[in-house]
């Protein structure tokens, strides 16, 4: 028999007053950044603590990609520029009790513009990142298996996942260097992780990559157009991210409603003691610099769906 309490919800549910909790992969999740804070249907907030310190976030209506509004998120020189361990961020988190299951797959769509000036150097820089949870007391740092990121000006992705011997005699150049075998990657034994580098605007060269000496076939990507510049305005991404590091991993990204890669395989980290949950952040990381570092972004939007996020292009069929 149902409970006094239970029967209760169940009525007010059935009643329309009320709904029963929702999982959180199926939670729509939308902000356009119209107003002076985060929209309550998005999910969204500037977290508080000393890594964002170097931090600022602004609600603006100068620079937009939609509507009459867009965040500025800057970082500024906050770090010694020598301490590698240190960072400067000013990220934007979707609220933990949001976070959709590891095992699971879902949408996110945002747009981006990098102000001037792009930075150019070989520093460390994000612009967004999926990231596994790591359980309190847990031993290690893990990279996020999925980020954008720039390097010497460039855009470029990397995917994470645990180490794994590369191809041997395997030498790579730069992306697609590697097939048809796999791709290039960043082999780092000593923290039980390899980041391959499965795509690259095209004015990536052959330099740029130094770090992804080796070879994967653990990771494989299929090209579909290239990706774009960061000086080429307002970049309209879409992102389906489904980690599996046992090797049924999927990620499609897209730009501006054009498909630019399909990535499968080892995606993810499975070490003991990480989380249950995936989440997603977006804005400005860096290793400490001297100089200020802003970044525009705007039409968040995520959903299990991806006819809700991706507008105007063809949702693969997988």
């Amino acid at each position: 028999m149902i409970n006094g309490a239970r029967a209760k919800l169940l009525a007010l549910a059935i009643a329309g007053l009320t709904s029963l909790p929702a999982a959180a992969q199926s939670t729509k999740l939308t902000d356009g950044f119209e107003g002076t804070d985060f929209a309550p249907e998005g999910g969204l907030y500037y977290r508080e603590n000393a890594e964002q310190k170097a931090g600022s976030v602004e609600f603006q209506h100068d620079v937009v990609y939609e509507g009459k509004g867009a965040l500025k998120l800057s970082v500024k020189a906050m770090c010694a520029v020598d301490d590698e361990r240190c960072s400067e961020r000013a990220e934007i988190w979707e609220k933990t009790d949001l976070r959709v299951p590891y095992d699971q797959g879902v949408w996110h769509g945002f747009a981006v513009k990098l102000a001037d000036p792009i930075p150019a150097d070989d520093h460390r820089y994000l612009i967004a990142q999926w990231k596994r949870e790591i359980n309190p007391g847990a031993e290690g740092d893990f990279s996020p298996f999925l980020a954008l990121r720039l390097l010497n000006g460039k855009l470029h992705v990397t995917v994470e996942t645990n180490y794994r011997p590369g191809l041997e005699g395997a030498k790579p150049s730069g992306p697609g260097a590697c097939a048809p075998k796999g791709v290039p990657v960043w082999l780092r034994p000593d923290t039980n992780q390899m980041r391959a580098l499965v795509t690259a605007d095209p004015n990536w060269k052959p330099e740029d990559g130094e770090l992804y000496a080796d070879c994967t076939d653990k990771i494989t990507v299929v090209q579909h157009n290239p990706l774009p510049t960061p000086d080429s305005g307002w970049i309209d991404f879409v992102v389906y991210s489904h980690p599996g590091p046992e090797g049924d991993g999927r990620i499609e990204l897209f730009a501006n409603g054009k498909a630019i890669t399909t990535i499968t395989g080892m995606i993810g980290h499975n070490d003991r003691d990480l989380g249950k949950n995936q989440y997603f952040k977006f804005g400005p990381y860096r290793a400490g610099h001297s100089n200020d570092w802003t970044v525009y972004y705007d039409k968040f939007r995520r959903s299990p769906d991806c006819a809700d996020v991706l507008a105007g292009g063809a949702c693969p069929q997988f």
